[in-house]
C-alpha cells in the first residue's frame, strides 16, 4: 500500500511540474518617457493573462537599434522597434555592420510621429530654423538618431550646423526644462509621456515639416509618411502639427518556434481591446493594418495566424 502511494504522489507531483511548465518570453521596449514602455508593458500583460504556459515580460531598454542589436544576436525573444530600423538591421546598412538576417515581423502596432519640440522662447517654428540653436537628436544607438541623420541628409544639414547633444527622451526633456536645449526629436506614438511633462512647466511649440520637405523625404525613403499631431494633444500647442511618421514595429527572433510565436500572435489579437486601457495610441493597434508597413519577413508562426483569418502576408527576401 505504501509503495502505491508513493507512487501515486510521485505522479501527482509529476503531472503538477508538467501543469505549472512555463515557456519565458522577454520582450524589450523603450525609456519610461516613451511610448514603447507602457505599450509593451500592456502588449506583456495581455499574453500572460491569457496564455497559462506563457509568461511574457516586458523590459525597459534603448529602443529600435539597440533593441534589434539584442535580437540579432539572440539575447532576447522579442522587441519593440521602428520598421525602417529593423530593415536596416535585416540589410546591414545604416548604424548596422552586419546584417541580422533573423530579424522576424509579428505585428505592425500603430504610426510613429516624429515630433520636434521647442521651447517656445526660442522662436523655432520650422524644421528649417535649427540651425545655430541647441538640438538633441536622439540617444546614441537609438531610432531618433537614425531618423534624424536621414532627414538632416534631405534637408543638408550637418550635426555641426547647431550645437548638438544625444540624448534620450527623458534626458532632452530634462534638459529643456533646465533651459539648456531649445529643440528635442522625439520619436514615438503621441501623446508622449515625456513632451506631457515638459508641456505642464513651459511653454512648448511643435515643428511643422513642410509640404515641400516632406514630399522630398518620402521619395528618398519611403518608410516616412505624412502625419498630423492634432491640436490639443499638448498643453498650449492649439493647432495641427503637420510632421511625418515610421511605424512601431513588434519583432522578433527567428529562432523561436511557430508554435509558440502563432500563439503569442492568436492570443494578443483576440485580446487587444484590454490595450486601449493603458495608452491612447494604442487605440491605432489594429488587425486591420497589421501587415501595412511590415519592413522584415513575417515569422512563420505570425504568418500562419493571418492566413488562417484570411489576410495576405507580404513576401519580403
Amino acid at each position: 500500500m505504501r509503495k502505491i502511494l508513493a507512487v501515486a504522489l510521485v505522479l501527482v507531483f509529476a503531472l503538477a511540474g508538467v501543469a505549472s511548465a512555463q515557456t519565458f518570453v522577454s520582450l524589450a521596449t523603450g525609456g519610461t518617457g516613451g511610448t514603447y514602455y507602457p505599450i509593451g508593458g500592456g502588449m506583456a500583460d495581455i499574453v500572460s493573462r491569457n496564455l497559462p504556459d506563457v509568461q511574457m515580460t516586458a523590459e525597459t531598454g534603448n529602443a529600435s537599434v539597440a533593441n534589434l542589436n539584442l535580437i540579432g544576436t539572440n539575447q532576447i525573444e522579442m522587441a519593440l522597434v521602428q520598421n525602417d530600423v529593423a530593415y536596416f538591421a535585416y540589410n546591414g546598412q545604416m548604424m548596422f555592420d552586419k546584417a541580422y538576417k533573423n530579424v522576424r515581423a509579428v505585428a505592425v502596432l500603430y504610426p510613429e510621429t516624429i515630433q520636434v519640440v521647442a521651447m517656445k522662447k526660442s522662436g523655432v517654428q520650422k524644421i528649417t530654423d535649427l540651425p545655430g540653436k541647441r538640438v538633441s537628436v536622439g540617444a546614441p544607438g537609438s531610432g531618433v538618431l537614425a531618423d534624424v541623420q536621414l532627414m538632416f541628409r534631405v534637408l543638408g544639414y550637418k550635426f555641426g550646423d547647431m550645437n548638438t547633444d544625444f540624448l534620450d527622451f527623458n534626458n532632452t526633456a530634462q534638459r529643456m526644462k533646465d533651459g539648456q536645449l531649445d529643440v528635442g526629436f522625439v520619436v514615438a506614438g503621441y501623446p508622449t509621456a515625456s513632451i506631457m511633462d515638459l508641456a505642464t512647466l513651459h511653454d512648448i511649440t511643435l515643428v511643422e515639416f513642410d509640404e515641400e520637405f516632406i514630399d522630398k523625404l518620402h521619395s528618398e525613403y519611403p518608410f516616412f509618411v505624412k502625419n498630423v499631431v492634432p491640436a490639443g494633444t499638448y498643453k498650449g500647442v492649439d493647432k495641427d502639427t503637420t510632421t511625418v511618421a515610421v511605424q512601431a514595429m513588434w519583432v522578433c527572433d527567428a529562432g523561436l518556434s511557430d508554435d509558440l510565436v502563432y500563439k503569442i500572435t492568436k492570443t494578443f489579437w483576440e485580446n487587444v481591446d484590454d490595450l486601449y486601457q493603458v495608452h491612447a495610441r494604442a487605440r491605432q493597434i489594429t488587425l486591420d493594418t497589421a501587415l501595412e508597413g511590415v519592413s522584415v519577413p513575417v515569422h512563420p508562426g505570425a504568418a500562419k495566424y493571418y492566413k488562417e483569418i484570411g489576410m495576405e502576408v507580404p513576401v519580403i527576401e
